[in-house]
């Protein structure tokens, strides 16, 4: 699912992002959404989203909803 539109980003669900320190490997982080950082409804290059973990990433994938 597209990560680039807000209203498929939710509470909880299972997501692979891309953190500042990967942006040139490309190197993905899962992790389970905490919170949604990014306020617009869509961005280029994904929700920027604050994971159970504690990292920050924006989404390039949804892997699982809840």
């Amino acid at each position: 699912m597209d990560g680039q539109q807000r209203k498929n980003i939710k509470i909880g669900i299972e997501v692979e992002v891309v953190e500042k320190h990967n942006q040139q490997s490309g190197e993905l982080t899962h992790g389970f959404v905490q919170r949604i950082l990014t306020k617009s409804t869509i961005h280029p290059h994904g929700i920027k989203v604050l994971l159970e973990t504690g990292e920050v990433g924006r989404v390039k994938k949804v892997i699982l909803e809840q």
